[in-house]
């Protein structure tokens, strides 16, 4: 008998803030959601935006992700359905803002989410689990769980500021947590093709990652930053739009490897 699918697990990592991951969690989901997928997103950022972000008040359940990490709760326990067909979402809580002092004691602390998630295994067609700005213990959890990692980068300045150290932190997890564990997507966000810059950037992130830059490129829209506002995801808020368009074109980039 064909053994079962395993469900693709991608960690949305970048420990530099507002270059959009909580946005490509959510409007990825979303968009593979919609093409048929069953997907569940994971909020480990203790600020929950990607929880609000699919129209979920995290503070109205009894259990989120941070029971799940400290007190072993299964993860069938939390996920909730979004208003959205085939999305689902483990939500997150400000619990989670001091969990790192928390889990110092417990026994394979990086490993909770990974046990976790063995338990939904081939359930999702993909889980994205939405990194903090940090490469901390939960960005720790995260990577040891997932089969890949997306980097979202922001086309700016200092847009490959820091992901010398991530890459670092990929190598020890794959040294002694999770010895497959590659970053597999790198997506551009936040690009304007009238500023030179912008395309400055992506030349220079498409020399470090020549194998990993999708080429899909996810503009700077002014839809995009209004939609979690509004508990949706940008192809639910506004489908036509060129931000909505972009998440259906990287969708569509995933599903085709």
């Amino acid at each position: 008998m064909a053994q079962e699918a395993r469900t693709t697990i991608y960690a949305v990592a970048n420990q530099k803030g507002g270059v959009g991951k909580t946005t490509t969690t959510t409007a990825l989901g979303a968009a593979l959601a919609q093409a048929g997928k069953r997907v569940l997103v994971i909020d480990l950022d203790p600020q929950g935006n990607a929880t609000t972000g699919l129209g979920v008040d995290g503070r109205r359940f009894e259990n989120s992700v941070y029971d799940v990490l400290l007190n072993g709760v299964p993860i069938a326990d939390v996920v909730e359905p979004t208003g959205f067909v085939n999305l689902f979402v483990a939500p997150a809580t400000l619990d989670l803002a001091g969990i790192e002092q928390e889990l110092t004691s417990v026994i394979s602390r990086e490993l909770r989410l990974k046990r976790a998630l063995a338990s939904v295994d081939g359930e999702f067609d993909y889980i994205f689990i939405d990194c903090p700005p940090s490469l901390g213990l939960i960005t720790i959890n995260a990577f040891a769980a997932a089969t890949e990692i997306m980097v979202p980068v922001q086309t700016e300045f200092y847009a490959l500021e820091g992901l010398t150290q991530l890459r670092r932190i990929v190598e020890l997890v794959q040294q002694n947590l999770n010895p497959t564990l590659q970053i597999t997507r790198v997506i551009l966000t936040m690009y304007d093709s009238r500023n030179t810059l912008s395309g400055d950037v992506a030349a220079e992130v498409r020399r470090h990652f020549p194998n990993e830059l999708c080429q899909t490129v996810i503009p700077r829209t002014v839809r995009l930053a209004e939609a979690p506002s509004f508990g949706q995801p940008i192809t639910y808020f506004d489908p036509n739009s060129k931000g909505a368009k972009a998440y259906r074109a990287l969708a569509e980039e995933i599903m085709n490897g």
